[in-house]
């Protein structure tokens, strides 16, 4: 029996080590959308009247998040 699933059948643990590439790719993603965040951040300090700024600054922040959307989306793509 799966201990994951609960269902009969074996399990993939190897799931993890599979999306270790891609989260790889995520981390520098995310390396990136730092500088983007802390640029973005001292343009609006700067001028806050710049809206643009404000969706350059979400997008920073969707990209810092990416590692952990990736890895949770690829481990469920893997049956147990």
């Amino acid at each position: 029996m799966c201990d994951c699933c609960g269902e009969g059948g074996e399990c993939h643990p190897l799931g993890f080590l599979l999306g270790l590439p891609f989260a790889l790719i995520s981390c520098l993603l995310s390396i990136v959308g730092v500088v983007i965040w802390i640029v973005g951040i001292c343009i609006s300090c700067i001028c806050p009247c710049c809206i643009c700024v404000t969706v350059v600054i979400e997008l920073a922040l969707g990209l810092i998040k990416a590692p952990f959307s990736i890895m949770k989306w690829f481990t469920k793509q893997i049956p147990c």
